[in-house]
Order: C-alpha cells, then structure tokens, then sequence
C-alpha cells in the first residue's frame, strides 16, 4: 500500500502536530503556509490536560517546552491606585493547574519548537508564501482523492487527505463547506491584541500585572523570556447581547497594522494605569498581532477527505483550551487515519470525527463569567470583580484551599487533568 499523501494547510501550532504524527504514520506531507516565514508573534498560550498527554508522548517536546517557557511566576491584579491586591501563581502540578499554566509558553515560541520537530523529517515538507485557489474532488467524488490548486507556484497536485490547520477564519473551512470565512463562527464580542515594548514597565519582575478600566477594556503587561522588554495584551470586552460588536475593529484590521494600531489606541486614550507608555511602545512594535475572539461550531470535524484540526474546527472562544485541542486533534487523526484505519480513510475520519466530537464538547464549555469577569463595564463591576478575586486569591492561597477544590471543577476542563484516556497508536516510524 503506497504512502497517504497529505496536505496540510497552516504552519501554527495544529499543523506541525499534525505533521510530526503524520509522518510517524508513514505519511509523505506537505504543509503549506501562506505568510513568507514562520510566525513568531502572539500571546502567551499554555498547555493543559490531554495536551500535556500528547506532548509527552512527542520525545523531547517537554523539555523543549520548559526550555522556551515564558519565564512568569504569576499574576497580579492591580487596581486604580496602581497597587497590587491579589496575585495568582502556578500551582506547581502538571495535573491540576490554576489561571498560569505549568506550561506557559509564548505562541511563537511553541511554533518554534513543533516547527524543529518536523523540519528535517524526509517525510515533511515546507512551503512558505503559498496558498490554496481551489479544492475538488475527483470523480470518486468525496470518496477519493483532492486536487488543489495553489496561487503563488507549488505545482496543481492530487491528495488522499487535506488537513485545515488554517485557524478560526479558516480559508479551507469555507472552501470545504461551502459558506463563508465567518461560517460555523459564534463571536463572543470580544477582540485583543498582542505586542512587546522595549522598556520594562515591571522593573524586572517576573509576575504579570493586570488592569481593568470601564468599558471592557483590561491590559496585562508581563516579562518577555527573550530580553529585557514586556509583553503586552489589550483586551476589549463588549456587553452581553452586543450585535456584531468588533466590527469596526475588523474592518480597522482590514485597512493594515497602522490603521487597527491607531483603532486601539482611540479605544485605550483615556484609560489610566500605565496605558499611555504602553500604548507609544504599541506604534513602534514590529511583533503587533490582533484576533477575534470566537468558537468554531462545526456539525462534523471532516468534509470528504478534507479535515479540520484545531481552531479550523474547535475554536473554543476564552476556555485555555485551544492549544490542547490543536495537540489532541493532531494526533487523533493521524492516529485513526494512518494508524488503527490505515487504508480505509473513511473509516478513519469517523473514528477521528467520534473521538474528538466528546473533547471538543467539554473544552468548549465557557467558565461561568468568562470572558466578562475579565473586563467589567462598570466601576461598580470592576470593584466587585476586583473583591471577588482577592477572596478567591487569597483562599486558595491559605490552608483553606483545599475545603475550595470545587472552585477549580468549575473550569475542568481547562485545569484539571486529562481524563479522556486518549489511545496508543501503533505508529509505523
């Protein structure tokens, strides 16, 4: 039996999982990004639960974690005066994590290391600066192969399998669907952006601050692992029941950096704190990345012989749990495809469409107040908010804590630990 042909589409975090296992599964892929190189801006991400299972089950990536990891002992949450009144920290255990993973890892940084992982893999092969223009199916119809067509010169070819790792506004979702980039999207009204500032706001500290003005609007300053600088998030909640709230802030992304730099700093001029210094280092960062916050609700994770992994499919909006379901989704399809279905890709895609579908469901599942606890709309808000977070720090930081390890059940599926049994693969390589 000849080896599956694979094309994967999205050079983020999904895509090279999904190669690495790929390839252990005796595939020949390719993986096309479409910007010039590999990306290395974005947030501070982490790994949690069943991704920490399957990275643990790649040699050398949890070191290599560690190794790369973003260099922060907690956070702290600062009020008007400037002052600190509660501060969250690692719990120390892989298995039963709070608000900082054991795991924090800046999202270029993991790119970086799962991009190591494959690159020199015979099986594995990357194209940067290419797309795809079109996908059909052959005269099998959605039973047999793939022919895409590419814009910027990878030659038109023929595939058994497509894989969208493309993201939350997936280009080949639509493609595969038929409906729009904004199809199978529930917007949660929520957008952020990410940079870093060559000065430290924090004087060398290791624990992140986070502010809360009205309106929804919440900055967080936290130390770079890179070099004596911050890294910055803005974040801008609007109310529940808002009708397509981030609109002008997409269309501001649409016109280019300088024009959503200037939105945000319109959004942000009358907030206090350290606001105004964060917001001269945002016109001249050059690592400037902003997303939508959504959830990506599909009826089946596969069309035909093509599939989605990660946001392309499982979105799931402020759970902490994206990147897990990038890992997990990774491995379970190849695993199913190329592993226990080897040589009826049918059969696989369904195993991998049931095995995911019951993850997916839990990880999706919204902690309760989230993402509007972050960033109330009103003073009144913001100071109840801050009271409860002082209590909760200070509870699970006193010998109470454990009489409150319900607290953390209500996010299980973001920090508890990975009780999904995932299952071993015979892997050919």
């Amino acid at each position: 039996m000849p080896p599956l042909k694979v094309l994967i589409i999205g050079a983020s975090i999904a895509g090279p999982t999904t190669a690495y296992w790929f390839a252990k599964a005796g595939a020949h892929v390719t993986l096309i990004e479409r910007f010039p190189a590999l990306r290395t801006s974005g947030q501070n991400i982490d790994i949690r639960s069943a991704g920490v299972t399957v990275m643990r089950k790649m040699p050398g990536m949890e070191a290599a974690v560690r190794a790369n990891s973003a260099d922060i002992d907690g956070v702290s949450f600062v009020g008007e005066d400037g002052r600190p009144f509660a501060t969250m920290r690692a719990t120390g255990s892989a298995e039963q994590q709070g608000l900082v993973s054991e795991y924090e890892i800046l999202r270029g940084d993991l790119g970086r290391v799962l991009y190591g992982m494959t690159e020199e893999n015979e099986r594995v092969r990357y194209v940067f600066g290419e797309q795809v223009v079109a996908m059909r199916h052959g005269e099998e119809g959605e039973d047999g192969p793939v022919t895409v067509e590419f814009a910027n010169g990878l030659p038109t070819a023929e595939y058994d399998l497509v894989v969208a790792c493309d993201g939350a506004h997936s280009r080949t979702r639509a493609m595969a669907l038929n409906c729009g980039v904004r199809g199978h999207i529930t917007p949660l009204n929520v957008w952020a952006a990410y940079f870093s500032i060559s000065r430290d706001l924090l004087q060398g500290s290791k624990i992140g601050q986070g502010f809360s003005s009205t309106g929804g609007r919440f900055l967080a300053v936290g130390p770079d692992p890179h070099s004596h600088v911050n890294r910055v998030t803005f974040m801008k909640v609007y109310p529940r029941g808002s009708e397509d709230a981030t609109l002008p802030f997409r269309e501001a992304a649409k016109r280019g950096t300088d024009a959503v730099k200037q939105y945000i700093s319109n959004v942000y001029r009358d907030v206090g704190w350290k606001t105004r210094e964060v917001l001269e280092g945002m016109m001249e960062a050059d690592d400037f990345y902003t997303s939508e916050a959504v959830k990506v609700k599909v009826p089946i994770l596969y069309k035909g012989r093509v599939a989605l992994v990660g946001d392309a499919g499982t979105a799931p909006g402020f759970t902490g749990t994206g990147t897990t379901l990038a890992l997990v989704g990774g491995y379970l399809l190849a695993g199913e495809v190329g592993c226990r279905h080897k040589g009826d890709l049918a059969a696989g895609l369904a195993a991998y469409d049931e095995r995911m579908r019951p993850i997916v469901k839990e990880m999706q599942q919204q902690p309760p107040g989230i993402p509007w606890v972050m960033a109330p709309q009103t003073r009144f808000g913001i100071r109840l908010r801050n009271w409860l977070i002082a209590v909760v720090c200070w509870v699970m930081a006193s010998r109470l804590s454990s009489m409150f390890a319900w607290v953390g059940q209500l996010l299980g599926s973001a920090f508890g630990k990975d009780t999904y049994g995932l299952p071993e693969y015979e892997w050919e390589a």
